[in-house]
């Protein structure tokens, strides 16, 4: 990895997020720009879904498979983050870093603005083919393969001068251990460090999830059951010794206490030895501190040597599937469902058929509503013939011709294709990592 563009700063890195999914707020990366001093700014927009609906982009148009949200952020505060010295990071690359790197490029220059635009790929692994294991087995012509990478693409770019960079799959954590490695100068063995980073950038990843969303104690928090102001976004105050505070804009909605961290912490985490490309996180080496009002500390994060093999994000088309919900009211809901039913299913020639009936309604119930409940049909197959229009044919046409009350949620649409998703690895070794810098040269860089 590049040495840090100058000595290492005395200060903390103060890094902000403005995304914790694909779809998330539209007006976060102004708020974070307009909130307050950052110095890097990230947005997370990929998940293992994403990752698919990127897949389906692709298939359409070769030239998107990235984050359409983020240019159009891009459109409103590229200006306003240059200005302020403000460095954007961010995995909106998903399938087509090197897209998205142009398109930034594009509306850099229709606003007379000249950036240092870079983007970091080599996480898709399709082409590994046998080398590529899914469950022990060779992956299955996936539609989308790519490898979790590390931080230390990005690091090398911020090192570079960029002031944006773009990626494809790296961990959601890496967003943060990029930038804290790149100010800091940390080496790619400054395991406790990295540790420490990959924690803060865990508590970032999912936005709001630090300040309150999705939080089960909010109805005792006046802050965050009690205001109409949306949640703020958090940000990661960021020491050269790995130590971190958790904070948030000033007069920003919610609250970040150490419920709503603790809560951050432990989301989609299976042991307390958490696994990433940069380090091997020991979470029970972990201690949070209150550090003032809406500020939690961070220390003591220990960590070692990551693993010989990378996490790989595999999606494939599974198929084409419809569906449809029949509302059944009153006596005899059990007999309804087994009537219509034994009409439907002579009809379907899908190959894989689904029933699901809901929760028998109340006895004697006061209104249609609670008198109700709904019988749900899904249907599978490999071609979408047998779950377009005649599943729904076959379903309209009992309108009249079966059981008493026969009414649908909604009549059935289309049919659509569907993906699987699953997890692999592979060796990191057979992995490489470059970082383009537009208008510069191309490096590879050790994962």
């Amino acid at each position: 990895m590049a040495e840090a563009a100058t000595s290492p700063p005395a200060r903390p890195i103060r890094i902000g997020n403005c995304s914790g999914f694909y779809g998330d707020r539209l007006s976060a990366m102004r708020e974070m720009l307009d909130g307050g001093r950052l110095d890097v700014l990230t947005g997370d927009y990929l998940a293992e879904l994403t990752m698919l609906i990127l897949g389906r982009d692709r298939l359409r148009d070769p030239a998107l498979g990235y984050a359409r949200t983020f240019p159009r952020q891009l459109e409103d505060c590229l200006g306003t983050a240059l200005e302020a010295g403000v460095r954007i990071v961010s995995n909106a690359g998903g399938l087509n870093p090197e897209g998205l790197a142009s398109r930034v490029a594009e509306i850099a220059a229709a606003q007379g603005l000249s950036p240092r635009i870079a983007y970091v790929d080599g996480d898709d692994v399709r082409a590994l083919g046998a080398d590529l294991r899914v469950d022990g087995e060779t992956a299955e012509a996936p539609l989308t393969a790519n490898a979790y990478l590390g931080g230390s693409g990005i690091a090398h770019a911020l090192a570079a001068g960029a002031d944006v960079v773009v990626t494809g799959r790296v961990t959601d954590a890496s967003l943060v251990t990029g930038p804290a490695r790149w100010w800091h100068g940390w080496p790619a063995t400054a395991y406790d460090e990295l540790a420490g980073a990959t924690v803060a950038g865990h508590v970032l990843e999912c936005g709001c999830q630090a300040t309150g969303g999705n939080f089960s104690g909010f109805a005792a928090s006046a802050l965050i059951a009690g205001a109409a102001r949306p949640l703020g976004f958090p940000l990661a105050e960021i020491a050269a010794d790995g130590s971190s505070v958790i904070t948030k804009h000033e007069r920003t909605g919610g609250v970040v206490s150490l419920d709503t961290v603790t809560a951050q912490l432990l989301y989609e985490v299976s042991s307390a030895a958490y696994l990433g490309p940069d380090v091997t996180t020991h979470l029970g080496s972990v201690s949070l501190h209150g550090d003032g009002p809406d500020r939690v500390g961070i220390s003591g994060v220990r960590g070692t040597a990551p693993p010989e093999q990378l996490k790989v994000c595999t999606n494939r088309l599974g198929g084409h599937r419809n569906a449809v919900e029949l509302v059944l009211t009153g006596l005899d809901v059990e007999e309804k469902a087994a009537w219509v039913r034994r009409q439907l299913e002579p009809l379907l020639t899908a190959s894989r058929v689904t029933w699901t009936l809901g929760p028998l309604p109340t006895p004697d119930a006061e209104t249609e509503e609670a008198a109700s409940t709904v019988l749900r049909c899904v249907v599978r197959d490999p071609s979408p013939e047998p779950v377009g229009r005649a599943f729904g044919a076959a379903v309209v046409e009992l309108a009249l011709a079966s059981y008493p009350g026969f009414t649908m949620t909604a009549p059935p649409g289309d049919g659509t294709s569907y993906g699987v998703y699953r997890a692999g690895f592979v060796d990191r070794a057979l992995v490489t990592q470059r970082v383009h810098v537009l208008g510069g040269d191309s490096q590879v860089v050790a994962l």
